[in-house]
């Protein structure tokens, strides 16, 4: 999977998905750190990237729609320490289905992970 991850999360998280075959990049190592929330989303979209962030201006699933864009896991964790969050991160990517999260919106919790999925394009009716 093709990783971005915001600037709010632990710089260890990088190297453990890279570790376990993920293409993981950080917005520090892009150098758009500190920049707005637009430019981070627009780095993410233009490399294909499936973005990873603790950012609440990323929580509005009617703004990101599943389908419009390369996928979002907003991490809702609390005040875990750096080492825990990097650890339910690496846990989710190695136990949840995440090839079947491309361009979708998901919200993680510390025990819930819940996926909004593309809705299914109406089909056409036959013209034959």
């Amino acid at each position: 999977m093709k990783i971005k991850l915001d600037e709010n999360l632990p710089s260890p998280l990088a190297a453990r998905l890279a570790a376990m075959g993920h293409d993981t990049q950080t917005v520090v190592e892009e150098g758009i750190a500190g920049e707005p929330d637009p430019i981070v989303w627009q780095a993410a979209q233009r490399e294909a990237r499936f973005l990873i962030t603790q950012d609440l201006d990323f929580s509005d699933a009617r703004r990101f729609v599943p389908r419009t864009h390369h996928g979002i896991l907003l991490l809702r964790v609390g005040t875990l320490g750096w080492r825990a969050l990097v650890e339910r991160v690496a846990d989710l990517l190695a136990q949840e289905n995440v090839t079947e999260w491309d361009r979708c919106f998901v919200v993680a919790t510390r025990t819930k992970v819940r996926v909004l999925r593309p809705a299914k394009e109406p089909t056409q009716p036959s013209t034959e």
